[in-house]
């Protein structure tokens, strides 16, 4: 038997290992959605139980599929979820389905072709360089990266969204989405009964106001903007005004246009956010796999910040990035109602059935994974698990339609910042896991950021 001892894995979620009833559950998930998870969802297909209403937890790939893909329809999001969003994207493509989804998907489908998200590229060049200029002035001392790169990637997407509109209030618009978020994701015990949106949830009305806010900003970038020609080089906002849908040849309304761009600004930021924070951790967890991510960086760039054209020469800061999404996938869990019967891993599902795929147990499933909540972005050179294994970004045509754009973002802003400091952690100040609708480092990501001259 070998002596060496194991090594330490980053932190993680303590999944459930007793049966809980409906009020420890709803305890348990305004704190943590994910602890409710049961540990043996990381070791079966699928968990099946009722907390109030019949659920399952499936983390079977082929279940994944056709939950996804093959039943879609039947799948549609679960009450729930829109109940949370609704208020603030409205029928937007998050929350649509059936015929509304499509036409809105196929509309917006061409804002981000490879092309277009290439041409954005220098736009999040510019904002990793100034977040670095912001950690060098900082000085020698522990920064929150969580708060940072929520900085940097709200400055990427108002930048790409609202480009050159003055009259654009960033701060407005941020300052909602925050407060929003934070109301919104305490999970309501009506939401969890599946009570209509005409319900009030206590505590979620006085963020209505910023809201509403969010909106009319939004509403008047959307009305100037569409008074003036395109830029030579189009923002996300000119290339879905230009859109329209192949098919039906309609083209989205200020109300449609607003509720799917304030999608884009709410998951475009908070997620790449959240991954580029976490990703900071782990390298800073593990100083080896960060020197081989930085000497990566080094033989690629011609200078301190990295561009489009570099992303596909940096392979390694990309598994770092894809290792990061796996174990702590900002939708660490998402939800669906099932419309009428159907078999999943050979177990009924009955009309009504709150259908589960908890991510964060399926990328740390001990038959699909080896050393599933080990950090090892080496796994990742030359190797794809099957698509409905591994779904930080979903799967299906629902996958998200931002995917490339985010990993764009995240491989830019990773070796732009490691070629720039070499990352520390700070003692005792490790960050808890923890999701309400995303999966965020409770506490922060405190770091040390020493410059590299």
């Amino acid at each position: 038997m070998s002596d060496l001892k194991a090594k330490p894995v980053p932190v993680r979620v303590p999944l459930v290992t007793e049966p809980m009833g409906i009020w420890k559950s709803l305890q348990t998930s305004r704190r943590n959605v994910l602890a409710i998870i049961p540990d043996i969802a990381t070791r079966q297909p699928m968990v099946s139980g009722k907390t109030g209403k019949r659920w399952h937890m499936v983390t079977d790939p082929g279940a994944n599929k056709r939950i996804l893909l093959e039943n879609l329809e039947n799948y549609p999001k679960s009450l729930v979820t829109k109940n949370l969003l609704r208020p603030a994207i409205g029928e937007s493509l998050f929350i649509a389905e059936g015929a509304h989804w499509r036409w809105q998907r196929r509309a917006a489908a061409p804002a981000f072709s490879h092309r277009n998200v290439l041409n954005l590229a220098p736009t999040m060049t510019q904002a990793a360089q100034r977040s670095a200029d912001r950690i060098r002035t900082a000085g020698p001392r522990a920064i929150n990266f969580l708060d940072e790169m929520v900085s940097l990637t709200f400055d990427v997407i108002s930048d790409v969204t609202f480009s050159g509109d003055s009259g654009f209030d960033r701060n407005a618009v941020h300052g909602a989405i925050d407060s929003y978020i934070a109301e919104a994701g305490k999970l309501s015990l009506f939401d969890i009964l599946g009570l209509p949106d005409w319900v009030p949830r206590p505590g979620r009305m006085f963020s209505a106001g910023g809201v509403q806010q969010m909106k009319k900003v939004a509403d008047q970038a959307i009305d100037a903007r569409s008074q003036r020609d395109t830029k030579e080089v189009p923002d996300l906002l000119d290339l879905l005004l230009a859109g329209e849908d192949p098919e039906t040849k309609r083209k989205m309304n200020t109300q449609e246009l607003r509720d799917n761009l304030l999608t884009f600004i709410v998951a475009g930021h908070e997620t790449t956010a959240l991954t580029l924070a976490w990703s900071l951790y782990l390298l800073a967890f593990d100083p080896d796999a960060q020197e081989k991510a930085r000497a990566e960086v080094q033989s690629v760039l011609s200078g301190n910040a990295a561009t489009g054209d570099d992303v596909a020469k940096l392979p390694f800061v990309r598994q770092v990035v894809d290792e990061a999404l796996r174990l702590y996938p900002p939708a660490g869990m998402v939800s669906r109602t099932a419309l009428a019967k159907d078999e999943l891993c050979d177990r009924l599902v009955l009309p009504g059935d709150t259908v589960i795929l908890p991510i964060y147990a399926l990328h740390r499933h001990h038959q699909l994974w080896d050393d599933p909540d080990g950090f090892r972005p080496d796994r990742w050179n030359g190797f794809k698990p099957d698509r409905y294994t591994y779904l930080p970004f979903g799967d299906g045509p629902r996958i998200c339609i931002g995917a490339s754009f985010a990993t764009q973002e995240a491989v830019i802003v990773l070796a732009t910042l490691l070629a720039q400091f070499r990352f520390k952690s700070v003692p005792g100040r490790n960050p808890d896991p923890v999701m309400i609708i995303t999966l965020r480092p409770d506490g922060g990501v405190w770091l040390e950021a020493e410059p590299i001259d």
